[in-house]
């Protein structure tokens, strides 16, 4: 607490500073944190985008998110035993699941057929996607901002998405449709806040995707494209998707900590340091540099998404 001396300046009492010091670095332990949840998951993708030409995308998706169910229903039975597997609003959950399930098959396509950095510059839009459809859908009203920063953003996709356009055809809207997936999966998320803890939601979503994945898996299979066709996985696959499955589990975690230690707004911007992770990660292993208009499409949506940002910490 600041005291006036006899000079009649204000002077700052040692508790005063010892709380503002642990302030500031509970702040820095956040953002250093987030910044390793948000480098875990770029990792992931990293490993993801490995398995191209190895095994599908679909299939991948389907065996990540298996690992996974498994894991996390393992965890609820030791923390919690049976009663702990419950399912509040069933429609919902299986709305949920749907939701992260089209995320993650057009996700996990996009990066097998695009640089990874590409990909994920596009899944900025989310958080524009998610103001968008809870005005929509909900009957929310947005502010001017909203609409303001859409255009911006969806200015910077068409820059990210135009290279791709010639060779890939409609398989470069994959990450858009990501995007646009993980956007109602935030608004189901809201619609079922608090109806069950972290690792119940978490564990629900997992073990409603992964059955969605393995029958969208077979289904591309049974078209016959060959680059579905679905045979025995390479050990590296399982490998790589086994990791994928416990590094985006722990990334959720660091950042779920960053959370609760320090204020939304000092943690929500890193996101974008994850942008910088795909790029290197893009670099160092597949040789992928994004050219000056990729560049600047995807700093049209980050700094669309800061303008989002920042508005609603004023509100």
């Amino acid at each position: 607490m600041a005291k006036e001396n006899e000079f009649g300046t204000a002077v700052t009492s040692p508790e005063s500073r010892a709380s503002d010091d642990s302030g500031a670095v509970g702040g820095r332990s956040s953002l250093l944190l987030a910044l390793a949840g948000f480098g875990l998951l770029s990792l992931g993708d990293g490993l993801t985008k490995s398995t191209a030409g190895l095994w599908p995308g679909p299939a991948v998706a389907a065996l990540r998110y298996s690992i996974g169910a498994a894991g996390l229903i393992a965890i609820l039975l030791w923390t919690g035993g049976r009663a702990a597997l419950s399912m509040p609003r069933p429609w919902l959950q299986v709305g949920r699941g749907a939701a992260v399930a089209t995320s993650t098959f057009c996700f996990f396509v996009a990066v097998q057929v695009m640089p990874l950095a590409t990909a994920t510059a596009v899944g900025f839009t989310t958080p524009m996607l998610t103001a968008i459809f809870s005005a929509v859908l909900l009957g929310e009203k947005a502010p001017w901002r909203v609409w303001g920063v859409s255009v911006m953003a969806f200015a910077g996709v068409l820059l990210v998405l135009q290279p791709n356009f010639a060779g890939l055809g409609l398989k470069a809207l994959l990450p858009l449709g990501s995007a646009a997936s993980m956007a109602l999966l935030m608004i189901l998320n809201r619609a079922g806040a608090a109806t069950g803890s972290p690792l119940l939601m978490q564990a629900l979503i997992a073990a409603i995707a992964a059955p969605m994945l393995i029958g969208a898996a077979l289904l591309a299979h049974l078209s016959g494209a060959p680059e579905f066709v679905i045979g025995i996985p390479p050990l590296r696959v399982v490998a790589a998707a086994t990791i994928v499955a416990v590094t985006a589990s722990a990334a959720h975690w660091l950042i779920y900590l960053a959370t609760i230690r320090a204020a939304a707004a000092l943690v929500a911007p890193t996101i974008y340091v994850q942008m910088l992770f795909a790029v290197v990660v893009g670099w160092m292993f597949f040789g992928d540099l994004p050219d000056s208009l990729t560049l600047f499409g995807s700093a049209l949506i980050i700094g669309a998404g800061l303008w989002l940002f920042r508005g609603e910490v004023r509100r």
